[in-house]
């Protein structure tokens, strides 16, 4: 894929880069491959200096997959594709990327298919990651510079994201904001706990709906642990239904009932403000 730009103001090739946010991994391969930047259609190092008006154009360098990941041909559940960037309603029962347990049928593997497919040497760049009983949406950066970009979007808290979650017993509060540590429990390599040593963890939380044993609530993330809505829901006594590491039964789901509603964000490149929304999934329904 080849990018340009037509060039503003008099400035260094390496400068006006830098300012579009390309990484120093994709800096050393430009240094390595000279022939993939080009200004006003003719080769040109990092260090030449541009005028106002010329062409600046880069060419993405082909990206490897891990060895151990293989590209399969599996339905992917994509509501939104362009040349950057993929939104999935990831269904729940499935793995994101591959694990040693589960080698295959993620969606790292259909991933890698469906590029292979358009003819595209990329790898898989998850952005908001998912736990494979939890489904909703996800984003993934299709190459390397989107991922960069975007994921400096994420750190500043720019990546928007809520959830649904079917949680045990009535709540009382209408909302809230959990602020507790988490951490990995001791002894084992999955679980995580409220621990006063963990890493800061922040949820908001609002009641959507109550039933006689069972709440419905909107949860938004303020930060990104791994397990985080799941335990600190776990600690106000109200675990997911269905989520059996931390307390939930299967009485009326049987996997944790978790589901990301809402996705919002900015096109690293069209700058457009994009929102998606996936409806509450049928095994969330309380006969």
């Amino acid at each position: 894929m080849k990018l340009s730009w037509t060039l503003q103001e008099e400035i260094v090739i390496k400068d006006f880069l830098k300012s579009q946010g390309v990484s120093r991994r994709l800096f050393k391969t430009f240094k390595e491959e000279p022939q993939l930047v080009t200004l006003n259609q003719q080769p040109a190092p990092l260090w030449h200096a541009g005028k106002a008006g010329d062409s600046l154009e880069v060419e993405l360098p082909q990206e490897e997959a891990g060895a151990y990941m293989e590209a399969e041909p599996l339905e992917l559940p994509i509501v939104f594709e362009d040349e950057h960037v993929l939104v999935l309603d990831k269904q729940p029962g499935v793995a994101v990327i591959p694990s040693m347990n589960q080698p295959s049928g993620t969606i790292a593997n259909g991933l890698l298919w469906h590029y292979q497919k358009q003819g595209l040497a990329y790898t898989v760049h998850i952005l908001t990651r998912l736990d494979r009983d939890t489904s909703g949406l996800m984003l993934v950066a299709k190459h390397r510079y989107a991922h960069t970009l975007l994921a400096a979007d994420q750190k500043q808290g720019k990546i928007q994201r809520s959830y649904v979650a079917l949680v045990e017993g009535s709540m009382e509060e209408s909302s809230g904001t959990i602020s507790k540590p988490i951490g990995r429990k001791e002894g084992s390599i999955i679980e995580r706990e409220v621990r006063p040593d963990g890493q800061t963890a922040v949820t908001h939380f609002r009641r959507q709906t109550s039933f006689a044993d069972h709440t419905l609530v909107e949860i938004k993330l303020a930060t990104g642990r791994t397990h985080q809505i799941r335990v600190h829901m776990a600690s106000l006594g109200h675990p997911l239904a269905g989520d059996t590491l931390y307390g939930g039964g299967t009485g009326v789901i049987s996997r944790q009932a978790l589901h990301s509603q809402q996705l919002r964000f900015i096109h690293p490149f069209t700058k457009r403000l994009l929102t998606f929304h996936s409806p509450v999934p049928d095994d969330f329904s309380i006969e």
